[in-house]
This record gives C-alpha cells, sequence and structure tokens, in this order.
C-alpha cells in the first residue's frame, strides 16, 4: 500500500474530485482527514472509507479563512502528529461564473471565482507548507484544469483562477523543495461522472444553443486524441501516486491528465 503510514487532509472532500481522491488514498493506506463546507457532504464520503475499513476523520472547513484552514490542520496535527499530504480540491457553482461571454459578465462574476480559488488554494498550502519544512518532508497537491492554457470561449474567470493555482503550486515547490518538500498540481480535463461538470456542460450547452448537455461533452471528447475524456478513478489513482514516495523525483510541474486535449 503505497500511503501505508501516512496523513491526508482533502479540502473539498465532499465533491467529486475530493471524495475519489479521499478514498483511493484511504484504500493505500493513508489516514484521510476530511474537509468539507457541510457534513451533509462529507458524511457519504466518510461512510464509505470506514466501511471499506480504511481510517478518516471529517469537519466542517471553511478552506477559505485561514483561521478556520489554521485551526483544523492543529486539530488533525493532534490525532495524528503528522500530515504527510495536503490537497485541495474546493469548488463553487458555475452558474453565474461560465457560460457567459467576457463582455457580458460583471467584474463580480469575473473576479470572485479568482479570488476564492487563489485565497483558499494558498492558505491551504501555507498551512501545510510550514508543518512539512519542519519536518522535512511533505507533499502539497493542487488541481486546475486544461482552459489555463486554451482559448476556450464562456469560461469567466476560471482560466484565470487556474493559472493561478499553477503558477502558486510552482513557486510554492521553488520556496520548499529545498526542504523536502513537494508541491504538483493535477490538470484533468472535465470529469463527467462529477456534478459540476454535468452543471457546466450544460451551461455551456445553453450558451451555443445546444439541445443538451451531452451533445456539448460529445464535442468536448472530439477535442481530445483518445476521443474521450479522464475518469475519476483515473484522477484519484494519479493521485494516490504522486502523493507516494514512488514520485519522489515530481516537483513543481503540472500533470497532464487532459486525454490529450493539451500535449506538452
Amino acid at each position: 500500500m503505497r500511503l501505508q503510514n501516512k496523513n491526508a487532509i482533502i479540502y473539498g472532500a465532499g465533491g467529486a474530485i475530493g471524495g475519489a481522491v479521499a478514498l483511493a488514498f484511504a484504500q493505500e493506506g493513508a489516514k484521510v482527514f476530511l474537509a468539507g463546507h457541510s457534513a451533509e457532504s462529507l458524511t457519504p464520503v466518510y461512510e464509505r472509507i470506514i466501511q471499506a475499513g480504511g481510517r478518516a476523520e471529517m469537519d466542517v472547513v471553511d478552506a477559505t479563512s485561514e483561521k478556520e484552514v489554521n485551526l483544523h490542520f492543529r486539530k488533525a496535527l493532534a490525532k495524528a502528529d503528522k500530515i504527510d499530504i495536503s490537497f485541495n480540491a474546493i469548488g463553487i457553482p458555475q452558474t453565474g461564473v461560465q457560460g457567459i461571454p467576457l463582455l457580458e459578465l460583471s467584474p463580480e462574476g469575473f473576479t470572485n471565482p479568482i479570488h476564492l480559488y487563489a485565497t483558499s488554494n494558498f492558505l491551504t498550502a501555507k498551512a501545510a507548507g510550514r508543518h512539512m519544512v519542519e519536518k522535512g518532508s511533505g507533499v502539497i497537491l493542487t488541481v486546475t484544469a486544461p482552459p489555463s492554457r486554451l482559448a476556450a470561449p464562456n469560461m469567466g474567470g476560471m482560466p484565470a483562477s487556474w493559472s493561478v493555482i499553477e503558477s502558486l503550486t510552482r513557486t510554492f515547490a521553488g520556496e520548499l523543495g529545498r526542504a523536502g518538500v513537494r508541491v504538483v498540481c493535477l490538470r484533468p480535463d472535465a470529469l463527467p461522472e462529477s456534478d459540476t461538470i454535468t452543471e457546466v456542460y450544460g451551461l455551456h450547452a445553453q450558451a451555443l444553443g445546444m439541445p443538451s448537455n451531452l451533445e456539448f461533452q460529445s464535442v468536448m471528447e472530439g477535442f481530445t486524441l483518445l476521443k474521450r475524456l479522464p475518469k475519476l478513478k483515473e484522477l484519484a489513482d494519479t493521485a494516490a501516486f504522486i502523493a507516494s514516495d514512488g514520485a519522489g523525483a515530481i516537483t513543481g510541474t503540472v500533470i497532464n491528465l487532459s486525454c490529450g486535449n493539451i500535449v506538452d
């Protein structure tokens, strides 16, 4: 088990990506601390891990609040003595954010997601980084999407949000690497299994006059070299590997999980 004796905090653990990664980490032997905006979203993930014989704790945490992030981190440390992995997978509703041309988008509609994602990823990486530098090891993971590098229409402030996260990943990697801390970004294409992508594809289909989100999904699949979109399990398995000692030479980079939508 690649993460045996590891402890991981997953922010946004009640969402599709955070939940899938939390389950994969637990299956690989890690104790996972689930952090999310509501107990209702976290409970199914927590119960699934426990029923499978894994180890988990859950707490409601506002990952945009420095006070709450730091308080939760100290609480996790009191129960685990060390935190080896931090993964931020927070998300926000995309209605009013995507599916609107920039010329029609309000300043708040554009800047709000940039502020939220940048703030949260900064705070969670900072909390983990301070601890990991002291103990001389650790892995901080972030997640973005291909529009950080594409000229995709009707995306609002999301491409800028993802670009900030990728830049932040490189900067943290540059500052923490000498202390043995790795910082890596995962960049999957859209994950059709998630409720967020169902919402997002519906918004884009409506903006383009398509009858359904499935038609828009078909178009998006056509842009990839594999002619399909990634699966949650593929992302989660990759996250578990990157968080493991087997990926010990990987830091300061973006892992391309776009099924060939982007070619590096």
